[in-house]
């Protein structure tokens, strides 16, 4: 039976992120998905400071709307667990299930600086640039080898302040009740970014860096592939 995957990147990353995951899925079967998000990518010119976390739920929502999915294995990554929750929220007769990528998992009325206290430093750091309201990429997300890192580099643009303080509304029972589940990347966890316990969902583990689609692309298909 055909699945559909629907894969959100997360800050600063592109759709082209799951470049390496997409055939794994494909060739098993599925449809696969991957949008890129408003500001990013190819879509990097409609980068602006009124792009948002609602943004971002607006994309996801048309695409599925547009395109008439339904029974849905909705995945987000890292920041995108904010994106996907809220999505879940608008659509939840689509979505079969919830996939936390090693991704923020906020609450009703959390934003993302709630849920993970250390981007409030990013901003405050943006706060003393030209531009206050866009945080540019922080790191390589665990990936070390110098073609992967190239390779990633061309991917990456700034965040939008407003995307990690805009709250998300989290109140449909019909939306709670939807299973998830949480990948959690294990082995390499970056100082600071501390995980909460997880109160909902089966809880996998990935022995992987953060950017885990570009690392292992077979072991993360393979958890995926699970689901469908």
């Amino acid at each position: 039976m055909s699945t559909t995957y629907l894969l959100v990147h997360g800050a600063w990353h592109s759709g082209q992120s799951w470049a390496r995951v997409v055939p794994l899925l494909g060739g098993a079967g599925h449809r696969v998905c991957t949008p890129t998000l408003t500001g990013y990518g190819d879509k990097r010119h409609l980068l602006g400071p009124d792009v948002g976390l609602g943004t971002h739920v607006d994309d996801i929502v048309a695409l599925i709307l547009a395109e008439d999915l339904t029974g849905v294995v909705l995945v987000g990554h890292s920041y995108a667990g904010m994106v996907i929750s809220a999505v879940a929220e608008r659509v939840p007769d689509r979505i079969a299930e919830l996939v936390f990528l090693d991704a923020m998992v906020p609450v009703d009325g959390e934003s993302g600086t709630d849920v993970m206290p250390v981007t409030r430093t990013l901003i405050d750091q943006a706060a003393d640039s030209a531009e206050p309201w866009r945080i540019p990429p922080f790191s390589l997300f665990g990936v070390t080898d110098p073609a992967d890192v190239a390779w990633v580099r061309t991917m990456l643009g700034d965040q939008p302040v407003r995307c990690l303080t805009e709250p998300v509304r989290l109140v449909d029972p019909v939306a709670a009740a939807i299973p998830r589940t949480h990948i959690h990347c294990v082995g390499e966890e970056p100082e600071g970014f501390d995980r909460r316990p997880v109160t909902q969902g089966q809880v996998w583990e990935l022995t992987a860096g953060h950017d885990c689609m570009i690392t292992v692309p077979e072991e993360l298909a393979a958890l995926l592939l699970k689901l469908g």
